[in-house]
């Protein structure tokens, strides 16, 4: 079922009318601020360079939280109208309650820190102060519990600052 929502989603962005395109030599569009769904946060990305940006993302769940940084290189689709891919590394510390440690016994509680990646789609509604993403964020954390954790990302929606 994620499988058919994400090529849903790819295929509307891939749809989305030429007419509302960011500029070829950078994004039309500095900061931006909103969500990101799944599994869920609170995001900002800025733009320090055309083609350079951070964001940072605030993850909330039943078991604590997560900080996530990401530097991301951002580069055109040529004849898609000013859709953007982009790809970069990233951090993350998160804290694990006493919930997790309930629920996974055989498993630490405390702190969890990793490093992350990024690669997915960026898009600026032209006239509209929106911002649409479309990512996958694989991560691995090898402080506190070392796993890999390959479901993370997902659809990005921002009101832009410019």
């Amino acid at each position: 079922m994620k499988k058919v929502v994400l090529l849903l989603l790819l295929s509307a962005l891939f749809s989305i009318d030429k007419s509302y395109s960011q500029g070829a030599n950078g994004p039309s569009y500095r900061t931006a601020i909103g969500i990101k769904f799944y599994p869920g946060a609170f995001s900002i990305k800025h733009f320090h360079r055309d083609n350079r940006a951070l964001e940072g993302l605030l993850y909330f769940w039943n078991y604590g939280f997560r900080v996530t940084g990401l530097y991301e290189i951002h580069g055109d689709i040529s004849d898609l109208g000013g859709l953007k891919w982009y790809i970069g590394p990233g951090a993350h510390i998160g804290v694990w309650n006493n919930r997790w440690k309930d629920a996974y016994p055989t498993r630490e509680s405390g702190v969890a820190i990793g490093v992350d990646g990024v690669l997915g789609l960026d898009y600026k509604i032209n006239g509209a102060p929106i911002n649409l993403s479309l990512d996958w964020q694989p991560s691995f954390t090898f402080s506190g519990y070392s796993y890999f954790e390959g479901g993370w990302g997902g659809l990005g929606i921002r009101y832009t600052i410019k």
